[in-house]
């Protein structure tokens, strides 16, 4: 049985003892599952690293009130994006002080709020929004701290959808007019500078860019302080990729950890993180029921319950997740794996070799990252659960969807008599 990091967890058709037939025959399908202590494990790569850095889980990867709540028992910080995860994230016991606001364009409502909860760090992403939060701050009477995020135009070399350190893209601030705005927000009392912030993207399965990034980060970094600028942390965001593909090499926590060391040697920076994938990605899978093979001209189609709205990556960006059955051997029959949704763009994956029948349970793996947290209710499809294990014990951290919770909150319904 392949050993790739993907499957590394499974022992057969089991979990930590756990069958996984087992669970769907508990919970339905299809079924989101974690493994706890296999992201507890990816977590600790990165917090007994040579290199301390401070660790702020992005809660885009996946918002699960559990896994947040272990996160935050474990020392992790967040990184969040909308008020939404702030909120999920405070339910979860987070505390405020370990909360970096990155995102590119956050609501009076949102900063207000953040404000008042007194979070960690505002990550400011436009010159607009810099002052947009010194008058709100001003109004509250409060300071806010402060990072720029910095634009280092940096090639990622990742899908372009997920790529956000070029010129191009709408996220931070162009690295040319970075020390002009520090300049200028340091005359501000409403503001205090504490660090200086990037994120060029992610899936990135190279250290080159993160080599090129920081190197321009520090050397930033050490301008702004030659003019009096206090800059006391060098926020690096996420991006560290997972191998998705068998023989794929890609760098481990450590390895970027000891990149980072090298560049940052002989300095006293603060050194944040912001893991999302390389934490919880390879950690999850996404069962699902096959209902039905169908043959179509000289293509082979294995229809499976799953479908788009459960896992949006590979319409969205041509991802192919790992795909395995759990009830035979792979076959030679090459087949397109796609779900029940009337869309052609709904295959999870293209072109994979598998024996398959109705009944048979499929496993993709690579899921829990960007899975359950861009899942929709399409063509008013129910939203799976989620089961953790964690030590051999399965719990249920998110009830399936009902058929009533599809319209409880259209307000229409009281037109129907």
């Amino acid at each position: 049985m392949s050993k790739a990091a993907y499957w590394a967890w499974l022992d057969g058709a089991k979990v930590q003892g756990i069958a996984l037939h087992d669970l769907v025959e508990q919970y339905g399908s299809p079924l989101y599952v974690y493994d706890g202590n296999e992201i507890r494990a990816r977590l600790l790569a990165y917090q007994q690293a040579a290199l301390q850095a401070k660790i702020h889980y992005a809660v885009k990867a996946n918002s699960n009130l559990s896994l947040l709540a272990k996160m935050a028992q474990w020392g992790a910080g967040f990184d969040i994006v909308s008020l939404g995860e702030l909120r999920r994230v405070q339910m979860a016991g987070g505390k405020a002080a370990d909360i970096v606001f990155s995102g590119v364009g956050k609501t009076q409502e949102e900063l207000r709020y953040a404000l008042a909860a007194e979070i960690g760090c505002f990550n400011v992403e436009s010159e607009a929004e810099l002052w947009q939060l010194a008058d709100v701050a001003k109004q509250m009477e409060k300071r806010a701290k402060i990072a720029l995020r910095v634009n280092p135009n940096v090639d990622a070399k990742t899908h372009p959808y997920i790529s956000t350190g070029m010129k191009d893209n709408k996220f931070g601030i162009a690295i040319e007019n970075a020390e002009r705005l520090y300049q200028a927000a340091a005359q501000c009392s409403d503001l205090e500078i504490i660090g200086l912030g990037c994120h060029i993207g992610s899936q990135i399965t190279q250290l080159s860019p993160f080599r090129e990034a920081v190197e321009s980060i520090k050397s930033l970094a050490e301008r702004l302080r030659a003019q009096g600028i206090a800059i006391s942390h060098i926020d690096m965001g996420g991006g560290l990729g997972i191998q998705m593909q068998t023989g794929q090499e890609v760098p481990a926590p450590q390895d970027l950890l000891a990149l980072y060391s090298e560049v940052l040697a002989n300095s006293d920076y603060a050194l944040h993180l912001q893991p999302g994938r390389s934490l919880v990605g390879n950690q999850g899978i996404l069962l699902s029921r096959v209902l039905s093979v169908k043959q179509q001209s000289e293509k082979q189609f294995v229809i499976i319950d799953a479908a788009m709205n459960d896992y949006m990556r590979p319409a969205l960006y041509q991802a192919q997740p790992p795909v395995r059955n759990l009830d035979r051997m792979e076959g030679e029959q090459e087949s397109d794996i796609v779900g029940p949704v009337c869309e052609t763009g709904d295959t999870l994956r293209k072109a994979v070799s598998i024996a398959a029948q109705a009944g048979d349970l499929i496993a993709i793996a690579g899921v829990g990252a960007y899975g359950m947290s861009m899942a929709s209710r399409y063509n008013s499809r129910l939203q799976a659960a989620e089961v953790w294990i964690e030590d051999g014990t399965a719990d249920l951290i998110r009830r399936r969807d009902s058929y009533e919770q599809l319209w409880e909150n259209e307000i229409g319904t009281s037109f129907i008599e």
